[in-house]
């Protein structure tokens, strides 16, 4: 029945900082990306390097999300990596504040988070 997670939808605050976050800084492929004039909004599509992608929205006067305390609903986004050390390290060379490396005690895998411009929970999880 299901294969596979298509996309993920993400609606930000500041479309052109967010699209820089995602299509530089996280180095995502942009597959289209679309000005819709009867709303006033941008859609980006990106994709990862397993073709899993990532929609993200701009809508005027969308409201805040909650994330502390956390609220019911999706918690984070977790992107999958080789080398956690070295991915942490490349994203605070470039000012981005991570939390520090913890080893999750069910998988004994290595992972820890950092948040998108808007404040959205990622998760960096070592493969």
């Amino acid at each position: 029945m299901l294969k596979a997670i298509h996309h993920v939808a993400i609606i930000c605050s500041d479309y052109a900082r967010s699209k820089a976050f995602y299509s530089q800084l996280l180095q995502l492929e942009i597959i289209c990306e679309t000005y819709r004039e009867d709303r006033n909004s941008y859609k980006l599509d990106l994709k990862l390097p397993d073709n899993t992608q990532i929609e993200l929205f701009s809508f005027n006067g969308a409201p805040l999300r909650l994330s502390y305390p956390e609220a019911q609903g999706l918690r984070h986004l977790a992107f999958a990596v080789d080398d956690l050390a070295l991915t942490v390290d490349y994203l605070q060379q470039n000012g981005v504040e991570v939390e520090p490396i913890r080893i999750d005690d069910l998988t004994d895998k290595a992972f820890t988070f950092f948040s998108d411009p808007d404040g959205l929970p990622l998760e960096l999880y070592q493969v």
